[in-house]
């Protein structure tokens, strides 16, 4: 048989961090005397260069981007952090080096957050110091791909947020999503599961059904 391969996002996916991300923007806003309700809708949909430019353009988004950095540790250290209900248990019956994380935070706060709430790590984490291009771009799910020395075909993508499905779709992985009542609008996704937990049978059996190679 063929290994099978279980990339996952993290953020949405396999840790609720939006409390977090919203207080995390809230404080920022703060910062620029704005709105920390306009800014955090702002942020959901752009990348924070982007947001920046929307919200702060008369700012040096250098200087933004600190900020938000400083802003995002700060809350790594000191944030009230939750597993996903099923995420432990499904990480701990994966194979070993059968699956990685794909994230568009950088790995230092992934593993804080992991340490965090007891998560265990793979020997693998693409982060956005990794690639050039984020998500939606394909290449942080092929670059996972690679270092784990595996086809796209033989890959399935676990995500929440449409930029994440279409990442995965046009790498040419399964992309299942899961977290929310209904599946991401026009984002390509293969299945759709509303939590985690009803996902983790599925992911297991596809992860185990190449575990004999």
């Amino acid at each position: 048989m063929t290994r099978k391969f279980i990339l996952f996002d993290v953020d949405g996916t396999l840790m609720d961090a939006v409390a977090n991300q919203r207080r995390v923007w809230h404080a920022w806003a703060a910062r620029y005397g704005l709105d920390g309700e306009e800014v955090y809708a702002v942020a959901l949909r752009t990348r924070p260069v982007e947001t920046f430019a929307a919200v702060a353009p008369g700012h040096d988004p250098e200087e933004c981007l600190a900020l938000l950095h400083a802003l995002e540790d700060e809350d790594v250290r000191n944030g009230e952090y939750g597993a996903f209900a099923g995420a432990a248990e499904l990480l701990g019956g994966l194979p070993p080096d059968s699956w990685a994380l794909v994230t568009s935070n950088y790995e230092h706060r992934v593993r804080g957050r992991f340490a965090r709430t007891g998560l265990p790590l793979p020997g693998l984490v693409v982060d956005a110091a990794s690639v050039t291009e984020g998500k939606p771009s394909p290449a942080p799910y092929l670059l996972a791909a690679e270092r784990l020395g595996a086809a796209p075909a033989d890959c399935l993508v676990i995500e929440d947020a449409p930029s994440g499905v279409r990442s995965g779709v046009a790498a040419g992985m399964t992309v299942w999503t899961v977290n929310a009542p209904a599946a991401p609008a026009g984002a390509g996704g293969h299945r759709h599961f509303p939590t985690l937990s009803e996902a983790a049978p599925e992911i297991l059996a596809f992860a185990l059904s190449g575990s004999s190679a």
